[in-house]
């Protein structure tokens, strides 16, 4: 249904019917749910509302259509308001929605009064959809800002999965010239036991293919591709802005307020009203507070997964896993992260709003943003405590050879490799972005495709229209018109069948991008290759998502608006934390910074009379590894001055009393100092990006001011 101030009058689509609630049928006229059904249709009815009963086997449908002085006191009361001030050329379903979808229906259907509610899909309407106009006249503002930037945020990863697979290039152009690559694959040095009990010695030379995968992504050209990301997230939106600022400018929504225009419906609704008090949950907040400790909990369970199966593996290698045990940890504790992924989004699927999350806010605007914020950081520690931990705790508080830590008393936790530990962060995130799109993708798709079959085939008739309405659909309907009881009936169904949305469906739709663009960010410089399967699988989503709520679920309603709302601030705040991740990432996490302290402090170019041929790098390996002076007696250190010790293990530690050397302090110093220079040089960047690319083109404002003063103008008149 759409207004058209040219005509002057409200435009039916004569043919069908607005708004359609279900509700079971109920034989019992005594029945409370009956009573109570036929009050509410009564008080629809009583407020000029027409509401038309149709009767299929099981079920009652309600076709609804509002009153046309219902619209005329809406558009007034727009045009007078304070903020949004606007003189629609259309309008869409949302009024309507707000008004018959009260708190008393949505009790009525909690109650089971009634089945489901729904807007109707129109099918001349499915052509011109996979426009961004399209979208936007079908849909509505909201839906249509979603389409607008996820295909923009598409087209921006361009220049990123671009680099990055250069970057990946140069990552195995370096391990193959790599010296520590050589140093380790022809080393003859031997390490402490994974385990105390039951394990074996082993030879660093076992872990050349670990060390070739970890020099493909720790290396220079990450610490680049990092800088580059941290400064390309805020690009990315501020060019948002720009791009958004140009369509709700042509849109006319500029100066929009949902908050108010909610305000003017409840007052058309009823005059009398009471404006709604603005309030706090504290409920909620203890909710999520409670579910961020349990995810933290699960994140701690993974680790003593990891734990023991390291230590099972270090006993009893399998012929099949060779050397390769802690490699085979890595995947099956990346494979448990994303099941308890699957498990908790599970869960954060049923924490509904109106159910578990009983949040009494002043507006719908309101209850949607702090809805959003308080579940997309249930989401976000979901997804990324389990890599926290594999970035910046793995391998740091483990011990060393004689007071290792320990849980329980019985499980050493897990080492760092000698080269680092940035491989087991790569693994992870490699395993959950392909895991998250792949699956995500198909059941998302499949899901709702596989309801409507099995939905349609439990309903095998009424699938053709009769002549006479076929015919109205080809020519020019007359207002009043309507087609038969038995094709409206066959409109209705088809509807029904398809799978229900609600207020927050689009919610779900933001919240896998938005995570998408953690992944995207954060941790890139572990995972250079994050941007390009973001934009593959982007490429994916746009067309699956545009035919998904066309042709599979029930039609959105349509609402207005002039941004992404809250998640604008969300991304913002990503992109602040990117910074932070990253320059953690390369100067805590990778060994980038040993390697330079190494180079022009340690190793054979420190001095500067290296010969012109020798590379800085030899020896670095050796370097970094310390001797245990202690004798294994029965899977317990004691320590030993007449025994030469032969094993060695990762860190900078003296052989005599097990102290940090010179060389531990210097490099964690180094690595203070390059987090705070990285940290303040790329945020310096960020807000010279900021403050150099305005909200809005000059184009956009002039327009606004043209047509602001057209509007005076013609009020004048």
């Amino acid at each position: 249904i759409t207004y058209s101030t040219n005509k002057q009058y409200l435009k039916h689509t004569p043919l069908s019917y607005d708004y359609v609630l279900v509700a079971k049928t109920i034989n019992n006229q005594e029945r409370e749910s009956f009573k109570k059904q036929t009050e509410y249709i009564e008080e629809l009815k009583n407020k000029n509302f027409k509401v038309t009963k149709i009767i299929d086997d099981n079920h009652v449908f309600y076709g609804i259509q509002a009153p046309k002085e219902i619209f005329e006191k809406y558009r007034y009361l727009l045009k007078v308001s304070d903020a949004c001030n606007w003189n629609p050329e259309y309008f869409y379903y949302y009024s309507l929605y707000l008004l018959i979808c009260t708190e008393n229906l949505r009790e009525l259907i909690k109650m089971k009064v009634f089945e489901t509610k729904f807007c109707l899909h129109e099918v001349k309407c499915f052509v011109c959809l996979f426009l961004i106009l399209g979208f936007k006249n079908y849909f509505g503002e909201k839906v249509a800002l979603y389409f607008l930037w996820l295909g923009w945020y598409t087209f921006l990863l361009i220049p990123p999965a671009i680099i990055g697979i250069i970057i990946f290039l140069y990552g195995i152009s370096y391990y193959k010239h790599s010296p520590l690559l050589n140093e380790v694959c022809n080393s003859n040095t031997t390490m402490c036991p994974l385990c105390d009990k039951g394990c074996k010695e082993w030879q660093l030379n076992d872990t050349c293919s670990y060390t070739k995968v970890t020099l493909l992504f720790d290396n220079e050209g990450t610490v680049f591709f990092a800088m580059f990301m941290a400064i390309w997230a805020t690009l990315f939106l501020e060019f948002w802005k720009r791009h958004r600022a140009t369509y709700v400018c042509e849109w006319k929504v500029s100066d929009w307020s949902e908050e108010e225009e909610e305000l003017i419906l409840e007052l058309v609704n009823d005059v009398n009203c009471e404006p709604k008090k603005f309030k706090h949950s504290y409920w909620t907040s203890s909710l999520i507070f409670i579910c961020i400790l349990v995810i933290i909990s699960l994140t701690s369970a993974v680790v003593v997964f990891r734990v023991i199966a390291a230590d099972f593996l270090a006993k009893y290698k399998l012929k099949s896993l060779g050397h390769h045990s802690n490699i085979s940890v890595m995947v099956l504790g990346g494979f448990l992260h994303y099941f308890i992924i699957t498990i908790m989004t599970r869960v954060h699927r049923c924490l509904k709003l109106s159910d578990a999350l009983p949040e009494e806010i002043r507006s719908f605007a309101s209850t949607e943003k702090s809805f959003t914020v308080k579940m997309f950081t249930f989401q976000f520690f979901t997804y990324f405590t389990s890599l926290f931990y594999a970035a910046f705790i793995l391998g740091r508080i483990n011990g060393r050879p004689g007071n290792y830590v320990k849980i329980a008393g019985r499980w050493r936790l897990e080492e760092c490799h000698p080269t680092g530990c940035l491989t087991d962060l790569f693994i992870q995130m490699t395993i959950i972005m392909v895991l998250k799109q792949t699956i995500s993708n198909v059941f998302e798709f499949t899901g709702p495709w596989l309801c409507r079959l099995w939905k349609g085939k439990r309903t095998q008739k009424l699938q053709r229209k009769c002549a006479h309405c076929y015919l109205k659909d080809d020519s020019d309907t007359k207002d009043g018109d309507e087609l038969c009881e038995n094709c409206k009936l066959r409109d209705w169904l088809s509807n029904y069948r398809l799978n229900d949305v609600d207020s927050f469906s689009l919610f779900r739709e933001f919240l896998e991008m938005v995570i998408q663009f953690s992944f995207t960010t954060l941790f890139v410089a572990a995972f250079p290759l994050a941007p390009l399967l973001a934009f593959i699988n982007n490429v994916i989503e746009i067309r699956l998502d545009a035919i998904k709520m066309v042709t599979l679920e029930r039609r959105m309603v349509p609402k207005k608006t002039n941004n992404i709302g809250v998640w604008l601030d969300i991304l913002e705040a990503i992109g602040v934390l990117a910074v932070i991740v990253n320059g953690l990432v390369i100067g805590v996490s990778s060994d980038f910074i040993p390697r330079l302290v190494y180079r022009y402090h340690y190793g054979p170019c420190a001095q500067g009379t290296a010969a012109p041929d020798t590379d800085c790098m030899v020896g670095y390996i050796n370097n970094t590894l310390s001797i245990a002076p202690f004798l294994r007696v029965n899977g317990s250190y004691k320590y030993s001055e007449n025994i030469p010790p032969g094993e060695e293990y990762k860190d900078y530690r003296s052989k005599d009393d097990y102290t940090h050397t010179h060389q531990f302090w210097i490099i964690l110093a180094a690595r203070f100092a390059f987090v705070i220079l990285f940290e303040h040089v790329v945020v310096i960047c960020k807000f010279i990006a900021a403050w150099f690319i305005p909200s809005a083109p000059m184009e956009v404002k002039n327009c606004r001011l043209s047509d602001k003063l057209k509007r005076l103008k013609e009020e004048l008149q």
